[in-house]
C-alpha cells in the first residue's frame, strides 16, 4: 500500500492535474482540460491512506455510484494505469448527441397509457409525486416517473403515441 505522500508524489507527477487542498488535510486533483463535465480526477486523498480516483467513463473497475474507485490499497503501477486511463477518457471528445443519449430521458409532465384491452390511464406529475388516474379516479401515486413507468409496463400498459 502506498503512503499518502507517495500517492501525492505520483499525482504531482502529472502536470495536467491541479492540486487543491481541501478540509481535514485531504487533497483533490482537478483536470481543467477535461472535455466532459467531470473535472475532479482524485478525490479526498487523506493522510490515513484513503482516497478515490474517478473512473466513471471506464469499465473493469469496482466503483461507487459517482464513478469513484477507492485507491487505498493500490500499487504505484495500478494507480498510474488508472490515472492514465481516466485522463485519456476525460480528454476524449464526446459529440453532444452521444452525451445527451447517456442522460436519463426527461419525463413528460403528463402522459396517457393504454393496454391491449383498450383501457387508458393518465399519469401526471403534481408537486413532488406522480399520480396515476383512471378517468377522474386516483389509482396510485409514485415517487418517481421511473417507478410509475415500470409499474405500468408490468401491468401491460404502453405509452400512447401522440
Amino acid at each position: 500500500m502506498l503512503t499518502f505522500e507517495q500517492k501525492l508524489e505520483i499525482l504531482d507527477s502529472y502536470p495536467e492535474l491541479e492540486r487543491k487542498n481541501v478540509s481535514l488535510g485531504r487533497v483533490n486533483y482537478h483536470f481543467e482540460e477535461s472535455r466532459h463535465e467531470k473535472k475532479t480526477v482524485a478525490y479526498h486523498l487523506h493522510p490515513n491512506g484513503n482516497g478515490f480516483v474517478y473512473a466513471g467513463l471506464l469499465s473493469g473497475y469496482e466503483m461507487d455510484d459517482k464513478g469513484l474507485v477507492n485507491i487505498r490499497d493500490y500499487t504505484e503501477e495500478q494507480l498510474r494505469e488508472l490515472l492514465d486511463r481516466t485522463l485519456d477518457a476525460l480528454s476524449s471528445y464526446v459529440p453532444p448527441e452521444a452525451s445527451a443519449s447517456k442522460k436519463k430521458k426527461k419525463a413528460p409532465q403528463e402522459s396517457a397509457w393504454i393496454n391491449s384491452d383498450g383501457h387508458t390511464l393518465s399519469l401526471r406529475r403534481e408537486e413532488d409525486l406522480w399520480y396515476l388516474y383512471a378517468g377522474l379516479n386516483l389509482e396510485m401515486a409514485f415517487e418517481t416517473f421511473q417507478e410509475a413507468e415500470e409499474y405500468l409496463q408490468e401491468e401491460g400498459f404502453a405509452p400512447v403515441k401522440g
